[in-house]
């Protein structure tokens, strides 16, 4: 099904020409009350003052003045759309103050909206129910003649209100807004955003269809001293992932106007919702005068247009719904132990992120963040059917109210074949350093599990226990064959302390007595991924999960993506999967309520000093730093739990020993 619908000619004429059809006498005069709640100029008699001009009756037969043409907008029968003619003339009906076109008015002098109206005119009750209306007091049985308020002086009366209203403002002191606004950063700097279609973990990745630019769609009109919140349509001008740059209909090329707005948000409507929801459409008034029909000029610049799917926020709010529910419990990686795996509790869900605390978590704070299709993340139990060591928690029985996540919630893994040839222990290969993010290191198979696991240590940086070694799966995209590197030109960090330097793999192979894993083995599937060197997006920093940053693509080869952080040095930079759950389209912490860590400022990027590169160091080894630890820590942390390795379903006790940890130097 196409995610934009053209507009038909007469479809959208429908929609204009039903502004002229007069309220039928078989609509409920609380339905038209409902409906008047709509109107734009519902305001105007709560503005108006106590004083009014009386006329009998018989001067009530006189015609209503028109509305000036500074008020371009019309309200017929409680549906509200541009008005078709400035000079076609206003009516007021004097019995239920609907404000309409004239010459859609009931009888030759155009006073009521409708014969029901026109009837109920006559009884006395009426006319000092209609007076309280106007005067905002409660009608007296003494009220017998209605003492009409003329509409010129209503308007005055408004027009009053809102230069009292402009003055108020400008006594305001104004206060500064600082934040960060993607529209000014790419504005400024004429950069892109990757589209949304590269992210199909995010909200509408998978439907986004071909919204683009020229694409209408109806939004708030800021430009309007109206007191209601109206409407107006509005094209775009430019996509930055789920940000669009709209302008005003009838502003041509004049950008002055424009402004950036989030096409998943509650404000933005398809064509046509103001038609079908009573809302007001009015024409900007920096452009009100432009055009002396709007109706006319609506449908041709309409016809055959483009606009959202109906049920285009349905489909977003439905994309925004997460399976994953608080107190779930889960495994996942152990921050300390990177060998390991712990229960977690679900504490939070944003935007698909998951906030875990470690279930031996005191005051909460020992948490860890992930995307729910994160690798890191997998059922309880997981650990032990694989074989991956896990730690046990003190806590023998679930808490009230926790419960085991479903395994179908979990990502799935493809499926692999064992049985022939298949990676062994001891191979050698290329893998992304999990603490070191921005290398792609020499590597050794230390492990191999159940359902194409692996333990993969990096040369020269491992403990002596292992309980560095990191689980890869077998068709993971940060595991590649050995001169991968090589091949596509990506300096390959050799084992540390290792002398013969430029590295040669050929000359290592035969000094470790080793063989590389066979490339057969490795997942060599490129996705038509859509992202380009040079592209916007939101990433997460995962040296410091919690952190989505401003960041660019700054290279790609194949599926993999370098991720520079906007405001950072080139060293924090991160090698990425195209498919990782870590990566969002621009707009994406707006849509969700996340927090977005903007770019560093220029102050910080021109002044590189010491202690400034000291304080991003921080940064980064704070999430570091939890897998680090030195021989006296361990043995503490031994002593405080134990740990346990699951063989294939064997249940087995295992003692990590002594050894220290090896700290791994920053570049």
């Amino acid at each position: 099904m196409e995610n934009t619908k053209d507009l038909a000619f007469d479809t959208f004429c429908k929609l204009l020409l039903h502004t002229f059809i007069s309220q039928t006498e078989h609509t409920s005069r609380a339905e038209r009350k409902r409906r008047d709640s709509f109107g734009m100029f519902d305001g105007y008699d709560s503005c108006s003052e106590d004083t009014s001009s009386s006329s009998s009756s018989d001067e009530s037969e006189e015609e209503v003045a028109p509305l000036p043409s500074s008020l371009p907008i019309i309200k017929n029968n409680g549906q509200v759309y541009t008005y078709p003619d400035g000079k076609s003339g206003m009516a007021t009906c004097e019995m239920c103050g609907m404000v309409g076109v004239r010459d859609a008015f009931y009888s030759k002098t155009k006073r009521f909206c409708s014969v029901s109206c026109s009837r109920s005119y006559s009884s006395n009750s009426k006319k000092a129910s209609i007076l309280a209306r106007l005067q905002g007091k409660p009608p007296t049985k003494k009220a017998k003649v209605l003492q009409k308020q003329p509409l010129v002086a209503k308007l005055a009366a408004y027009a009053q209100y809102q230069a009292t209203l402009q003055n108020q403002a400008k006594t305001k002191a104004a206060v500064p807004v600082e934040g960060f606004s993607w529209g000014n950063y790419i504005n400024s700097n004429s950069f892109t955003a990757a589209p949304v279609t590269c992210f199909k973990h995010a909200p509408m990745g998978t439907c986004w269809g071909d919204i683009s630019e020229g694409v209408r769609v109806e939004v708030p009109n800021t430009d309007c001293s109206l007191p209601t919140k109206v409407f107006w349509i509005a094209g775009i001008v430019k996509l930055a992932g789920y940000n669009a740059l709209l302008r005003y209909e009838g502003f041509e090329n004049d950008s002055s106007l424009d402004f950036w707005c989030n096409v998943c948000g509650s404000d933005i409507h398809p064509v046509g919702w103001c038609a079908t929801s009573g809302k007001p459409l009015v024409p900007p008034r920096t452009i009100q005068h432009k055009y002396t029909n709007w109706k006319a000029f609506l449908v041709k610049r309409l016809t055959g247009a483009k606009t959202l799917p109906p049920d285009f926020s349905q489909k977003v709010s439905e994309s925004m719904q997460y399976p994953f529910k608080t107190s779930m419990r889960v495994e996942v990686v152990d921050k300390t132990h990177l060998c390991r795996t712990r229960v977690a509790v679900v504490e939070s869900v944003i935007g698909g992120r998951l906030r875990l605390l470690y279930e031996e978590s005191e005051d909460k704070t020992d948490d860890f963040w992930c995307h729910m299709y994160s690798p890191l993340i997998h059922h309880i139990g997981w650990s032990r059917s694989i074989g991956h060591r896990f730690k046990r928690s003190d806590i023998t029985k679930k808490q009230d109210g926790h419960f085991d996540a479903p395994p179908h919630l979990f990502m799935k893994v493809k499926e692999v074949d064992a049985a022939g040839e298949w990676f062994k222990e001891g191979m050698k290969l290329e893998a992304i350093d999990p603490l070191n993010l921005s290398a792609i290191c020499v590597a050794t198979i230390r492990k191999v599990l159940a359902d194409g696991y692996l333990m993969i240590g990096i040369d020269g940086s491992e403990a002596a226990d292992g309980s560095d070694w990191f689980c890869y799966h077998a068709t993971s995209p940060s595991i590649f064959p050995v001169g991968f590197c090589e091949i596509n030109m990506i300096e390959l960090t050799p084992p540390r302390g290792y002398t013969k330097l430029p590295f040669k793999w050929f000359d290592y192979l035969r000094e470790t007595d080793s063989i590389a894993a066979p490339v057969k083995l490795f997942n060599k599937e490129v996705p038509n991924h859509g992202f380009h060197v040079g592209m916007k997006l939101e990433a997460v920093d995962l040296m410091e999960p919690r952190l989505v940053c401003v960041a660019t693509v700054t290279r790609i080869i194949h599926r993999l993506l370098r991720i520079h952080f906007d405001g950072w040095e080139d060293e924090y930079d991160q090698w990425v999967d195209c498919e990782s759950p870590d990566l969002y389209p621009v707009g994406w912490c707006q849509l969700t309520g996340y927090q977005l860590q903007p770019p560093a400022p220029q102050s910080s990027r021109d002044s590189q000093s010491s202690s400034s590169k000291q304080k991003k160091k921080a940064k980064s080894q704070q999430y570091k730093g939890h897998k680090k630890m030195t021989s006296l820590q361990l043995k503490e942390e031994l002593l405080d739990g134990e740990e346990y390795s699951f063989l294939q379903g064997a249940s087995d006790q295992e003692s990590n020993g002594s050894a220290s940890y090896y700290i791994k130097q920053e570049p």
